[in-house]
């Protein structure tokens, strides 16, 4: 567990630990005054009466209060483990310009290769692989960003050859390297307007994915905002023979929010800072129905003191509901802000818990 002196809201601890929330490990542990033990969030332990619920940020302050982990979840081992994987993600982080191994993160994980990348996966939902793949691509969006040549970016981030970006961009970066620097410049965008359950909603999308999906309060408010997000872009009314298949993504969304539908797991294609898509990625993570705090976001992508530059890129994000900036709330429990308003925040918020609730 990563040492830390700040806990989440009292009311999320109590929710995650009567869901057994596996996503809350690592975050804090609770213990139990009648009992004298302290468990994981996610603990199969027989639930105890709420009164009787002390909550720390780490096994330490726990066992500095004279409890004692439990037998069945086993809380040091746990926290051990994450001290680990987040030790091994760090390493990846600094070098994800270089050819790291299975055996060689593994071996500095102290595990077996096999059970080092289930702990990893488990840790942090992605392979070892996919996570450097994803910290090599956000240096080569920071590369990009700060003006230099494109060949110069793509070799320093490592990749080896032009050919290998180019051929991942359509998988994961969305625009190609040279159009991301240029802001989209000869980027056609594809648009649809439809009323949904949270008022008009505007879902834009290149040919690698949606890249624009917000509410407002009329078709042209919104055009006139996807206009100044994209200035340099060509951008036209959807049509299902040349452009991406808006209309069912659009509807498959509406369907989610005002029918209780799976939420339709799209192609994104992600425009911003190389910080504020560590901080989106972190919230495509998010489980439904779970909430996180913006110094969680923070520490979640290993910079607890950028509080406010998390709250700062939740603010930006362009992508309403598919990148679920919504779960992002205050340290003390409040709603906190939201770019499309608070009553549509509150609104798909309960939407969510009552779902998980249900099943």
């Amino acid at each position: 567990m990563t040492p830390t002196n700040r806990l989440p809201a009292e009311k999320v601890m109590r929710a995650a630990i009567a869901r057994r929330d596996k996503a809350y490990d690592g975050r804090f542990v609770y213990a139990v005054v009648t009992t004298g033990v302290f468990c994981r969030p996610s603990c199969s332990a027989r639930p105890a009466r709420p009164e009787n619920l002390r909550f720390f940020p780490s096994t330490s302050a726990a066992r500095a209060a004279e409890f004692r982990p439990c037998k069945r979840c086993r809380p040091e081992e746990a926290a051990a483990g994450m001290t680990r994987m987040v030790a091994v993600a760090r390493h990846i982080e600094a070098h994800a310009d270089e050819t790291l191994t299975l055996a060689s993160l593994s071996m500095r994980a102290g595990l077996s290769p096999s059970h080092f990348q289930r702990v990893f996966k488990a840790t942090f939902g992605v392979t070892p692989k996919h996570y450097q793949d994803a910290a090599r691509r956000n240096q080569l969006r920071s590369l990009l960003k700060s003006g230099g040549g494109v060949a110069d970016a793509i070799f320093a981030a490592g990749y080896g050859s032009t050919s290998r970006v180019y051929g991942e961009a359509s998988r994961h970066v969305g625009m190609t390297p040279g159009v991301y620097r240029d802001g989209g410049a000869g980027e056609t965008i594809d648009y649809a307007c439809r009323e949904s359950a949270l008022g008009p909603l505007l879902m834009a999308a290149t040919r690698r994915g949606v890249c624009f999906a917000q509410f407002g309060n009329s078709e042209s408010a919104l055009l006139a905002q996807l206009q100044q997000e994209f200035p340099n872009a060509t951008r036209r009314p959807s049509t299902a023979a040349d452009g991406p298949e808006l209309d069912a993504w659009i509807e498959a969304l509406n369907k989610h929010l005002g029918a209780g539908a799976p939420r339709p797991d799209l192609p994104l294609d992600l425009r911003g800072t190389a910080f504020q898509i560590r901080v989106w990625q972190f919230l495509l993570n998010v489980a439904e129905g779970a909430v996180v705090s913006y110094a969680e976001v923070a520490s979640g992508i290993g910079q607890p003191k950028a509080v406010r530059a998390a709250a700062s890129a939740c603010g930006a994000n362009s992508i309403a509901v598919l990148v679920p900036c919504h779960r992002v709330l205050r340290s003390d429990g409040g709603l906190g802000g939201y770019r499309w308003g608070a009553e549509r925040k509150r609104a798909l918020l309960d939407a969510e818990r009552g779902r998980r609730a249900s099943s």
